[in-house]
C-alpha cells in the first residue's frame, strides 16, 4: 500500500496544479479499448498507467482491491489462485477494472449481477481539485454513483475494491438453437428463473438462424461433454465453433469449456470483426490463415492496429441496448440499415443504479428492469455524410425505442440530444460539487466533431489528397499493423520541443 498510496499523492499533486490553472486534462491508461480516436495532448495528461496492481484479495469477504489499471487477465489471473473470479468478466482481456466501472460494461453474466459497476462496493477517487476521497453506497452515494460510467470526468479513480464469488474449472456451456429473436428472449427468460445458470448470451447469424449459449460453473467431475478450448492458436474462434455446430445439428449441444477460456472466447477474432481485416487484405479466411496469424487476431493488437489506421471511421462498432419488447424490431431496423451479420445479443439486468447515475431506470425501461444488449459491428457506408447519418438513424432508434446506447464508440449526438437522452441534470450538479467544471464533459470525450473533420478537408486541397491517398486500399490498414507489430505508445502524439522541455521540467 505504501507505493499505491505514493503514487495517489503525486497524482493528487499534478491534478492540483490542473485545477490552480484551470487547464483541462484526460486520463492516459496506455491503451483502449474504445473506438473514439484519441484525443490527448501531452501536455494536458494524467498518467495512471502504472496504477496496475492487485493489492489484494481477501478469501473471507470474497474481494479484491485492485488498482484501476489492471486488465481482466491479470485480476482474473491472480483472483483464480484463490479459487474465486469477478462476477462480471469483460470479454476482452484488455479491458481494465478502471475502464469497467467508469465506462459501462456489460456481459454474459450481466443477466445476474448487473453491469461491472455493480460489483465494485467502493472506490478511491481523486477529485478534480486534487482531494482525494472514498466513495460507496453509504459514502458520498452521489459521487460514487456518479462516478460510474462517467469516463472518468469527475476525477481521478485510483483504487476499486471489487466482489468475487466461487470459481470452478470448467462452465458447462450449453448451446440452443433457435430461429427468431421472440425465442430467443424467451430462452433468456427461462434461463434467467434457473439459478444454476450463471452465464448467457446469443448469437444471431441470420434473421431466423441464431444460438443462446447458457453456461454453468462446473467441475471436472460433473462436467458433460467434450472439454473444448477457445484460447490458443489452433483453437476454432469462439464464434466460428458455433456456427459450425449449429448447422450440424437443430437440438441442443453440450460441452465443457476452461473458465478462462469461456471468459476470453471472443478475445480471438475480437467476436467475428477480425474477419473484416481478413477481407480487407484480400486474404483466405480459414482455418490455416487464422492460425499462422493468430498473433495478430487478438484484441489488444487489434485495438493498437484499428487506431493507427484510422480505419475506425469506417466500421460500424456499437453496442446499444432495448427493452425485451423491442428486441425483434430493433433487430429488423439493423438488418435494413446495414445488412450485416452476426450480432451479438446479451441479456442485462439494470441494478443498483442511482439518480445520479448518466443512466437510470426510469429513462431506460418500465418493469422489468431489463434489456438486451445488441453488439452491432461491421462494415459501414462509405462517405463521410453517409456513414454519419447511418450512425444517427441507430441512435435515434434507440432513443425512441426507450432503450441506451454504450459511449465507448462514437457519439453522433448533438449536445441537445445528449442531454435529452442521458441524465445530465443530476451530473452537471455534480461536477459543480466536486469541482470538475473544468475538465471536458462526457459529452466533450464521446462525441464525434463532423464538421471540424469536413473543415479540415475543405481548407486544404493537400489534406484532401493526402486523404484520397490513405483511402487507397489497402495502406491505412499496412500502417496500422506496422505500428501494431512495432509496439509502443499509439494514442500521444509525437513528441514536439515543447512537450520535450516539459517533460524535462
Amino acid at each position: 500500500m505504501d507505493r499505491h498510496q505514493a503514487a495517489v499523492k503525486v497524482i493528487a499533486s499534478q491534478i492540483g496544479d490542473f485545477y490552480e490553472r484551470k487547464k483541462p486534462f484526460r486520463i492516459y491508461h496506455g491503451s483502449t479499448n474504445s473506438t473514439r480516436q484519441s484525443q490527448y495532448q501531452r501536455d494536458a495528461i494524467i498518467h495512471t498507467s502504472h496504477l496496475n496492481h492487485v493489492l489484494r484479495v481477501n478469501t473471507e469477504r470474497k474481494t479484491a482491491l485492485v488498482e484501476p489499471n489492471v486488465p481482466m487477465d491479470k485480476l482474473v489471473a491472480e483472483t483464480l489462485r484463490h479459487g474465486l473470479v469477478p462476477p462480471v468478466v469483460m470479454e476482452f482481456p484488455g479491458i481494465t477494472v478502471g475502464g469497467g466501472f467508469a465506462g459501462t460494461s456489460g456481459e454474459s453474466s450481466s443477466f445476474r449481477h448487473g453491469f461491472f459497476e455493480n460489483n465494485v462496493n467502493w472506490i478511491e477517487i481523486v477529485l478534480a481539485n486534487g482531494d482525494v476521497m472514498t466513495a460507496s453506497s453509504d459514502e458520498n452515494a452521489d459521487l460514487f454513483y456518479g462516478a460510474a460510467s462517467s469516463f472518468g470526468t469527475l476525477g481521478v479513480t485510483t483504487l476499486l475494491e471489487v466482489q468475487l464469488v466461487d470459481a470452478k474449472e470448467l462452465v458447462e456451456l450449453t448451446y440452443h438453437p433457435v430461429s427468431s429473436v421472440p425465442e430467443a428472449i424467451r430462452k433468456f427468460e427461462e434461463a434467467t428463473i434457473d439459478p444454476s445458470i450463471h452465464y448467457l448470451d446469443s448469437i444471431f447469424f441470420a434473421r431466423n438462424w441464431g444460438v443462446v449459449c447458457t453456461g454453468r460453473l462446473t467441475d471436472s467431475s460433473q462436467a458433460v461433454g467434450i472439454v473444448q478450448r477457445f484460447t490458443r492458436p489452433k483453437d476454432p474462434w469462439f464464434y466460428r465453433h458455433t456456427e459450425k455446430l449449429l448447422a450440424r445439428t437443430a437440438a441442443p449441444v453440450t460441452e465443457a469449456v476452461p473458465l478462462v477460456d469461456y471468459l476470453f472466447r471472443y478475445d480471438r477474432g475480437a467476436f467475428w470483426v477480425g474477419r473484416y481485416a481478413f477481407k480487407y487484405f484480400i486474404t483466405p479466411f480459414n482455418r490455416i490463415t487464422r492460425r499462422i496469424l493468430d498473433r495478430f487476431m487478438h484484441t489488444r493488437i487489434m485495438y493498437h492496429a484499428l487506431h493507427k489506421s484510422g480505419l475506425s471511421k469506417r466500421y460500424i462498432a456499437q453496442d446499444v441496448a432495448v427493452p425485451y419488447a423491442a428486441a425483434d424490431e430493433f433487430i429488423q431496423f439493423v438488418e435494413d440499415l446495414f445488412g450485416f451479420y452476426p450480432i451479438w445479443l446479451c441479456p442485462l439486468r439494470m441494478v443498483g443504479r442511482s439518480p445520479f447515475s448518466s443512466y437510470t431506470e426510469d429513462e431506460i425501461s418500465s418493469e422489468p428492469a431489463r434489456l438486451v444488449n445488441f453488439g452491432v459491428w461491421g462494415p459501414g457506408p462509405s462517405g463521410l455524410d453517409s456513414f454519419v447519418e447511418a450512425n444517427r438513424k441507430l441512435e435515434q432508434k434507440v432513443h425512441e425505442l426507450n432503450g441506451m446506447k454504450c459511449l465507448y464508440a462514437h457519439a453522433y449526438y448533438t449536445e441537445e440530444e445528449f442531454r435529452n437522452t442521458y441524465n445530465c441534470k443530476d451530473y452537471d450538479v455534480l461536477r459543480v460539487k466536486y469541482h470538475a467544471t473544468y475538465l471536458p464533459s462526457v459529452y466533450d470525450k464521446v462525441k464525434v466533431d463532423v464538421s471540424k473533420e469536413k473543415e479540415a478537408i475543405a481548407k486544404s486541397w493537400i489534406a484532401w489528397l493526402l486523404a484520397l491517398f490513405w483511402s487507397i486500399w489497402p495502406l491505412a490498414g499496412l500502417y496500422g499493423v506496422f505500428h501494431a507489430i512495432r509496439g509502443g505508445d499509439y494514442l500521444l502524439p509525437p513528441k514536439t520541443e515543447a512537450s520535450r522541455s516539459l517533460q524535462e521540467k
